[in-house]
């Protein structure tokens, strides 16, 4: 018998710039165009059914007009589109279309589709390059940094996916204007979110300026943009494959997830994730790492960003507790929750390599429900 070694040792560089900005159509049309990224001359440009007579219809245009050959694709918008079925029928179009390993992604919209779009980049033909244009406040908090990508399951969501960095993001702040009033406070969940686990400094800048989001103040959206972008930058720098610190990103979504879930996602994303900053922040007092007059903080500001800080009576809080096992972070069949310490700072513990997720016992967690 013998042994033949195969030793594949890498180093990987995969930086990118995140342009945050105004009228970004242009520069990512004549970067693409100009071989920035490489001598790209096909494209598959994805979006989905809201952005597609917004910005990528447009977009996908103006990149024909540069000699490239730009197909458009796109899906129902909404979480539910985020499938396995999806992502197949894409990749086929993609196929049918002659696009093959010499091509490029570009996803123009929210978290959705950059999650769905980041996903087919990364196992069409082994993997291609993909780009993303960001056309929401929830996706440029939140999806456009750190290189998650998935898909959703009927048993749990962004259970099947892969890390995968993109070239390069654009958030032009232009497109919040098409926004509706609900899907800019879903983006100030998340902005809340870091601002909680990680700078103290942004929570109260929210406290002071949070309505001046709703009227697209310039100077307060371009602040908590670039915050946004520091904060999970400094966490996926450190974690980029959320084998521990990275899982701090996650505070407000082990509840969170399962109440958009069980919601039959009549809840947006930034609307669950505002329920289970409050969730957090009650077990986070429950268990003595928070004052209640944090928890009243956390409360008022997610209200004032127009969110939910209740669970909506048409959920049931037994099928809830159940959803909540479907969570990334179960180990062992045991609930970890994040759990914020003050405000600006997570709980850590070297008991039982918690780490940053706490064991919960679901009796401590159905005592916040049975309050919410």
């Amino acid at each position: 018998m013998s042994v033949f070694e195969c030793k594949l040792v890498k180093t990987v560089d995969d930086s990118y710039n995140i342009e945050i900005g105004r009228s970004l159509v242009d520069t990512l049309v004549s970067e693409i165009s100009g071989g920035v990224f490489g001598d790209y001359k096909k494209l598959a440009v994805i979006t989905d059914s809201n952005v597609l007579p917004l910005y990528a219809e447009d977009i996908t245009q103006k990149l024909c007009e540069k000699g490239i050959k730009a197909e458009l694709f796109s899906f129902e918008a909404g979480e539910q589109s985020k499938t396995r079925e999806v992502k197949a029928f894409i990749e086929d179009s993609m196929l049918a279309c002659g696009l093959r390993r010499d091509c490029m992604v570009v996803a123009v919209g929210g978290g959705v589709v950059s999650d769905l779009a980041g996903f087919i980049a990364g196992t069409f033909g082994r993997g291609v390059p993909f780009v993303i244009y960001s056309t929401t406040l929830l996706s440029a908090a939140d999806a456009s940094i750190g290189g998650k990508t998935a898909v959703d399951t009927p048993l749990a969501t962004n259970l099947i996916g892969l890390f995968n960095q993109p070239r390069k993001v654009y958030i032009d702040i232009d497109t919040w204007k098409t926004l509706s009033e609900r899907h800019i406070s879903c983006g100030l969940a998340e902005t809340i979110k870091h601002a909680l686990i990680a700078d103290c400094d942004l929570f109260c800048y929210l406290e002071e300026n949070i309505e001046r989001v709703f009227s697209l103040d310039k100077e307060v959206c371009e602040h908590i943009a670039e915050a946004n972008c520091r904060v999970k930058y400094q966490v996926v720098m450190k974690d980029e494959r959320e084998s521990s610190l990275r899982e701090i990103l996650n505070l407000g979504h082990t509840a969170g997830r399962a109440v958009e879930t069980v919601s039959g996602y009549r809840l947006e994303h930034g609307e669950a994730v505002a329920i289970g900053l409050v969730a957090a922040a009650l077990l986070s007092q429950d268990l003595g790492f928070t004052t209640a007059d944090d928890v009243e903080r956390v409360k008022n500001l997610i209200q004032r960003a127009k969110l939910p800080t209740e669970i909506p009576q048409y959920i049931d809080k037994n099928k809830l507790l159940k959803k909540l096992y479907t969570d990334k972070k179960v180990r062992n069949g045991k609930l970890r929750f994040v759990l914020q310490k003050g405000i600006g700072n997570v709980v850590y513990s070297d008991e039982q390599g918690a780490g940053y997720a706490l064991p919960i016992s679901e009796s401590q967690i159905a005592s916040v429900f049975e309050r919410m």
